[in-house]
């Protein structure tokens, strides 16, 4: 298996190493990562500035394309730029939950649309602040899981969250909101956004937000049309 390897973190996010190296065991693997962090780029690429990307060491034996734009600019340039072709992208483990409708803004799942429309399987991983290690050894629960239940087979892109002391892995679908923003003023007309936690517990285990924050591992089947696809069917007596 050729997988392909990015997140939103950046590549000095110290579960990158750990998270390479358990691909490793999966197949060849290709590391191009942001060379600053990314956090909430969502699908945004580059159009008409040059970027810089040049091979760096992360550890002894493990080399990664360090890429100056977004993680949907990683996937593209790897694609496009570096000519090769991968069966899998794995994205992440991001550095915090990518739950309900904040996945818009993450760059992690941006990363994954972009795999999509390159006709690449993708899964986005993410988990509870300062529990990297942690979720690393879940991941060959979670693949086990993949490949138990054939969802690669199922389905070509997955949102996947891991919180800390994981119980039962559960199938979900989005929920609601679960960050949103205050903007305090600090000065010299400058203000800066303050994350402000907005999460409701709707004690509905099928949505991903209460069913990470429950304890229990979220995989989230993710599509790109964004179509609704109920009121096109209800539109449809408009058509001549």
């Amino acid at each position: 298996m050729r997988i392909l390897i990015t997140n939103d973190d950046g590549m000095h996010a110290t579960q990158l190493v750990p998270l390479i190296r358990w691909c490793q065991k999966l197949g060849q693997t290709t590391v191009v990562v942001p060379k600053v962090e990314q956090s909430g780029k969502s699908h945004g690429i580059e159009l008409r500035q040059a970027f810089e990307a040049k091979e760096v060491e992360l550890a002894p034996g493990i080399t990664a394309w360090a890429v100056d734009s977004t993680p949907a600019d990683c996937v593209r340039f790897a694609v496009m730029g570096l000519h090769l072709q991968f069966d899998l992208v794995i994205s992440g483990i991001n550095r915090g939950l990518n739950v309900g409708t904040d996945i818009m803004y993450s760059g992690t799942v941006g990363a994954i649309f972009e795999a999509a429309n390159l006709g690449i399987p993708g899964i986005s991983f993410s988990t509870t602040i300062g529990f990297y290690e942690g979720a690393v050894t879940q991941m060959d629960r979670v693949w086990e899981y993949f490949q138990t239940h054939k969802l690669m087979e199922k389905g070509n892109h997955y949102n996947v969250n891991i919180p800390a002391d994981a119980q039962t892995i559960r199938i979900t679908r989005q929920g609601g909101p679960y960050y949103s923003d205050d903007f305090p003023h600090i000065g010299n007309d400058m203000y800066m956004p303050k994350g402000i936690c907005v999460y409701e517990n709707r004690n509905d285990l099928t949505l991903d937000t209460d069913s990470v924050m429950s304890g229990h591992i979220s995989i989230m089947p993710l599509s790109t049309n964004r179509v609704d696809l109920e009121l096109y069917a209800d539109l449809q007596q408009l058509n001549p």
